[in-house]
């Protein structure tokens, strides 16, 4: 059975995926640790989706144009990236739960108004 790269790709996100949902249950990152993230969303995440997540060079994050994906698909495309877009993946700079806190910021409805 020969796969596509795109089927390539899509299995590897549901795979990490997988890997990723014991992270939904770390403890959360500390206060410190928490103000550093939101740094890091405002400043690097920030120069791509836009300072109010509303879009840029990479797609809009805010809590509308997430409502309804999948929060495992979007810790795996914090982690992975988006091969073939600008979207790098993080998972060589942030641990599992740091993501983890990033996504669940994002669809919570990060920047708050």
């Amino acid at each position: 059975m020969i796969l596509s790269r795109h089927a390539v790709s899509r299995l590897g996100l549901a795979l990490a995926s997988l890997l990723l949902i014991p992270a939904a249950q770390a403890d959360a990152p500390s206060a410190a640790r928490q103000a550093q993230l939101d740094h890091l969303l405002l400043q690097d995440c920030g120069s791509c989706h836009g300072l109010r997540m509303t879009g840029g060079l990479g797609p809009a994050l805010t809590r509308e144009a997430l409502a309804g994906k999948p929060r495992d698909s979007l810790i795996a495309t914090v982690a992975h990236g988006r091969p073939g877009t600008a979207m790098p993946g993080w998972n060589a700079l942030l641990d599992e739960p740091d993501i983890a806190w990033l996504v669940d910021r994002l669809l919570e409805g990060y920047p708050t108004p």
